[in-house]
């Protein structure tokens, strides 16, 4: 089962929060990065890889895996762009 979270608009301590979770962005500051929204998508590792893949290939997001917890049993994804692709992602 897949759990999905849709935020536009972000605040700059909303980002903070996910970059420091983040593989690739933990070194970035919200200031150096514009993102419109985020989407967050939780499920199997199998599914998050899978879902990150249609992702990317059907609009212009990035996708970074969020550590969380339990990682071998549930990961997260967040899909950062402007508010269309997000969406369409």
């Amino acid at each position: 089962m897949l759990k999905i979270q849709f935020i536009k608009r972000p605040t700059q301590s909303t980002l903070k929060m996910l970059f420091r979770r983040s593989g690739t962005l933990r070194n970035k500051s919200p200031e150096e990065v514009h993102f419109e929204a985020v989407g967050l998508v939780q499920g199997p590792l199998a599914d998050m890889i899978a879902a990150g893949d249609i992702a990317e290939k059907t609009s212009g997001v990035i996708v970074e895996e969020i550590q969380g917890i339990c990682p071998q049993h549930f990961t997260m994804i967040a899909l950062f762009g402007d508010t269309s692709a997000v969406a369409v992602a």
